[in-house]
């Protein structure tokens, strides 16, 4: 796909329709609106920061924001096209919960090894809290002690590391983690979608 195409041909559209769960209006709406913003075709990772600093102005989301840069940009060319952008948002905001946990254990994964370690979710759960800002902080655990009850839950054969399945097990079946305040510590991407489309569709 043409990186400062204006427009979707039929084609594109029904690739994209079959890849994500978006219907061929909405593509052309979402395709719009990232046009429009990004005249380039691509999203620059500080292009990317900017809207989550939009969203969180009492916090700094800049850790967080380049965290989940690099789960979008699928190809890993220090930028997202608008297919990579498509895709992640179809996941984020109308995949199926797997598919959300999938996301979220990507994320979690910083060196791509297939498990999560102490370190890697400290490093993510940092930057949420950085995010967040000095309110919510003040209501929380550390972090650290918010990856420790994670791990407790989780780490089932105590090896210090979180595999896929030992993530997802627990993340379906603990209320504890998979709701409330928990989860923005599993789920991530729970309310990126709101706020993203807030950008691009304003």
């Amino acid at each position: 796909m043409g990186a400062k195409q204006a427009k979707l041909n039929k084609k594109q559209l029904e690739d994209l329709s079959e890849k994500t769960k978006f219907s061929a209006k909405e593509i052309k709406h979402w395709h719009n609106g990232f046009m429009k913003d990004c005249p380039t075709g691509k999203l620059s990772k500080g292009e990317f920061s900017k809207i989550y600093t939009q969203f969180f102005p009492k916090g700094d989301p800049t850790a967080f924001s380049q965290f989940v840069f690099n789960v979008f940009d699928d190809n890993g060319d220090g930028s997202i096209e608008f297919e990579e952008f498509l895709q992640a948002l179809s996941v984020t905001s109308r995949g199926k919960l797997d598919e959300k946990l999938e996301w979220a254990f990507r994320l979690y994964d910083l060196d791509n090894d297939g498990t999560i370690t102490r370190k890697e979710m400290t490093a993510i759960v940092e930057a949420i809290f950085s995010m967040v800002g000095e309110n919510e902080k003040k209501e929380s655990c550390t972090p650290q002690e918010r990856v420790n009850k994670i791990f407790d839950k989780m780490d089932k054969d105590g090896n210090g590391s979180l595999s896929k399945e030992e993530f997802m097990e627990v993340a379906k079946t603990d209320k504890s983690i998979v709701q409330g305040r928990a989860c923005k510590q599993v789920n991530p991407c729970a309310g990126f979608n709101h706020f993203v489309g807030d950008f691009f569709l304003s």
